[in-house]
């Protein structure tokens, strides 16, 4: 017989009770089950386009390669360029232009939903997919305020500068070429998207080439004359 120091006789020693191994806590929900606070999940990968066809507003499918597709895709582009291009405006000077590039990448969200609505039906539903003349004169402004505070300019200038600069003229760039695009969509269907789209989209390059010139200067980056 064994006897626990400190323990009378006939009395059993307390035992520490020996702590119970919890099992790990569940992982959270994914796939069809994510939505654990009630929010609708929405798939990233549809598996619709895997034969290289997409959906157009209304429901007609096409190619990818469909010049209506390459329009609002060039759209998408520029779309992407301007939010880089804000990303990097970070001082307080800048933003006015980050103000600028906001309102304009709601804008080109309306825009490429209007490409890519052959039937022109979306503005009946959707009331943010607009782009009209006021629009247009909004660049206009921007442009004539941005440009009245800048130097005169007498030369061709090398794209680049500051990072905001260079982002900027790298966004025109891409703007032009949305512009050839919707040209070139125009070519086989006069009535493909209204008027007013290209004029957006030909102002714009107008403007993104005056912010570019107006962030270098708030940079303190001087141009260089070709």
């Amino acid at each position: 017989m064994v006897r626990v120091a400190g323990v009378p006789p006939g009395q059993v020693a307390a035992v520490r009770a020996i702590p119970r191994e919890e099992p790990p806590p569940e992982p959270l929900p994914i796939g069809r089950n994510r939505n654990l606070y009630n929010l609708q999940a929405v798939k990233i990968y549809t598996k619709t386009g895997d034969s290289g066809d997409t959906g157009l507003f209304g429901g007609t499918r096409v190619s990818k390669a469909d010049p209506r597709v390459a329009a609002y895709g060039e759209v998408d582009e520029i779309n992407a360029c301007l939010g880089f291009a804000r990303a990097t405006l970070v001082a307080a000077d800048d933003q006015e232009l980050a103000g600028m590039l906001e309102h304009i990448q709601r804008d080109l969200f309306a825009l490429g939903a209007r490409l890519a609505d052959p039937g022109h039906k979306i503005a009946d539903r959707v009331t943010k997919a607009a782009v009209v003349p006021a629009d247009i004169a909004r660049l206009e402004g921007w442009i004539d305020a941005l440009e009245s505070a800048l130097p005169p300019l007498g030369r061709f200038i090398l794209a680049g500068g500051s990072p905001a600069g260079a982002a900027l003229h790298l966004a025109r760039t891409v703007c032009r070429r949305a512009e050839r695009a919707m040209v070139a969509l125009l070519a086989g269907d006069k009535e493909a998207f209204e008027p007013d789209l290209l004029i957006y989209v030909n102002r714009l390059s107008d403007l993104l080439f005056v912010m570019a010139r107006r962030a270098n200067q708030r940079a303190g980056t001087p141009e260089i004359e070709w």
